[in-house]
């Protein structure tokens, strides 16, 4: 775990450097300089996001939680919203987690934190966000990590791209899933040569020389999310605070 200050650290014996600008820059706008009617349109575009985000205040009240986030708290995450509130499951992650937000809203300080304990140990990272007024209580945005290489939609599109059979986009999901191919083989009730195969196949009209490479192509495509949704019951999406999230 680590802490980064936002103040600019100066070479030893150096005074700092002013702070001025050419009479041309322009600062760039506020958030809250924003109209308020573009705010659903903000929201929407964190709801495209394959990583799970939250702004969430010092208290752990949730201001807003897209829809990544909502899927990835719904299931085992050391993480859980309950009453519109961010709380970790274990105690000892609990008390991390409130240091961690209050370092962050207050004194502008960003952290990395391990939760959870043995499988389901996940990294999480607060991020410091400024009042949009400027002044008042600051909010951290809290990023979950990612428990799989990429969206499922987006290697559905990536394995059409390349023109993969229905037989051969399975072999894909699941090595993305992280499984070996003897395990695909019995998942899939095939010969592990017939798994082999594919892969080679796989690899063949990809254009990559090795599994490994093979993964660090899906890893890095961008998010593709599907367009019908649906926000687990028992998590329950928290109403948006406009006031916090953009004065207007």
């Amino acid at each position: 775990m680590f802490d980064l200050e936002s103040s600019t650290v100066q070479p030893s014996g150096m005074l700092p450097l002013a702070h001025t600008a050419p009479s041309s820059y322009c600062e760039p706008p506020r958030l809250a300089s924003v109209d308020c009617a573009h705010q659903d349109w903000r929201l929407a575009v964190l709801d495209e996001v394959d990583y799970g985000m939250l702004l969430v205040r010092e208290s752990g009240e949730v201001v807003h939680c897209n829809y990544a986030a909502h899927l990835e708290l719904a299931d085992t995450h050391p993480l859980q919203l309950v009453h519109g509130e961010l709380r970790a499951r274990d105690a000892h992650d609990a008390r991390a987690l409130q240091t961690a937000l209050r370092n962050a809203t207050e004194r502008g300080l960003r952290k990395l934190l391990t939760l959870g304990q043995g499988t389901e140990r996940l990294g999480i990272a607060l991020v410091p966000l400024p009042p949009p007024s400027g002044d008042g209580a600051g909010s951290a945005l809290v990023i979950l990590g990612k428990r799989k290489v990429c969206e499922h939609l987006s290697i559905q599109a990536f394995a059409s791209a390349h023109v993969l059979t229905a037989a051969e986009t399975r072999v894909l999901v699941r090595l993305c899933n992280g499984d070996e191919p003897a395990r695909i083989a019995h998942q899939l009730n095939v010969a592990i040569s017939t798994v082999r195969t594919q892969i080679g196949s796989i690899r063949q009209k990809t254009g990559a020389p090795t599994i490994r490479a093979l993964l660090k192509q899906i890893a890095s495509l961008p998010p593709l999310m599907g367009t019908l949704r649906r926000i687990p019951a028992h998590t329950g999406r928290p109403t948006v605070n406009a006031e916090a999230w953009t004065a207007c």
